[in-house]
């Protein structure tokens, strides 16, 4: 039976589940539940402090698990990345009061406020610079007003929070991670991990796609499939009116509303969009 470690709660949790539900899984009902069988799907998921889920597949306690990529970096675990999954998205920066930095070779002999010590130590260290981390566990932004450090190393998305306390970012981001599936470092892939691993692809693949059903003329059909390619082509089928043909196709998501207006232009008519629940490739 494959074990699963799962974000028991914060940013990653319900977007981890979510995706598991959608790859035909289980899932619990109640945050207090900590472990759950998936005997139908021979799997059973551990639900673990995001922070901790690297240490469990590293130790070799649960077979894989889902966290952030930065959270698996900073543990220091045995553990690697399998699969980059698409959520939880975020950026990594460096950031001190403006006008005190423009580049990493300015934090050099500084305090650095961070919650992802290891991290930020593994980062500047390939670069040579030698700077002091202060581990704070949250709201590191207040380190510097509260003399604490000297600047900060914190996920950064619009940076309205870093300007409201007189900061800016500077240099290159430490690490853009996003939630990722990981297994055990130099070890062997356990029994299960494929099946799981072409099941949350196929998830992340339909989500980018969408299915085109349109009608078209002869006249029209080879225009309108050079606009709906497919995958690797497109279905097409000869209609009861002479001269018609129905086609099908993959069509990515976010190109759909552009694509709908030109098969339209082109004398496409009937054009409907249906979500992709599932799929493999």
């Amino acid at each position: 039976m494959l074990r699963i470690a799962v974000p028991n709660k914060g940013s990653l949790s319900e977007p981890a589940s979510q995706m598991l539900r959608e790859a035909g899984y289980r899932q619990r009902r109640d945050s207090r539940e900590l472990v759950l069988t998936d005997a139908e799907n021979d799997v059973e998921f551990f639900f673990i402090r995001p922070r901790d889920v690297a240490v469990y597949v590293g130790a070799g306690t649960v077979d894989v698990g889902i966290t952030g990529r930065d959270l698996l970096l900073d543990s220091g675990a045995a553990a690697v990345e399998h699969r980059a999954l698409g959520f939880a998205r975020s950026t990594f920066r460096f950031a001190a009061p403006k006008g005190t930095c423009s580049t990493l070779e300015d934090i050099r002999g500084k305090r650095v406020a961070t919650s992802y010590d290891n991290l930020v130590r593994l980062f500047l260290e390939e670069r040579g610079i030698d700077a002091a981390e202060v581990h704070l566990d949250g709201a590191v932004e207040s380190s510097v007003q509260l003399g604490v450090a000297d600047l900060i190393a914190d996920v950064v998305e619009t940076g309205t929070t870093l300007r409201t306390a007189g900061l800016e970012v500077f240099g290159e981001p430490i690490l853009h991670s996003e939630a990722v599936l990981i297994r055990g470092k130099d070890r062997e892939e356990p029994e299960g991990l494929e099946t799981l691993d072409r099941r949350l692809e196929g998830v992340l693949v339909a989500r980018q796609y969408v299915i085109f059903d349109y009608d078209c003329p002869a006249a029209q059909l080879e225009e309108a499939v050079k606009l709906t390619p497919g995958l690797q082509s497109p279905t097409i089928s000869p209609l009861h009116e002479v001269g018609w043909y129905a086609v099908r196709a993959m069509v990515r998501r976010d190109d759909m509303n552009r694509i709908m207006d030109a098969l339209y232009a082109a004398g496409a008519r009937g054009v409907i969009v249906t979500p992709v629940l599932a799929c493999r490739i």
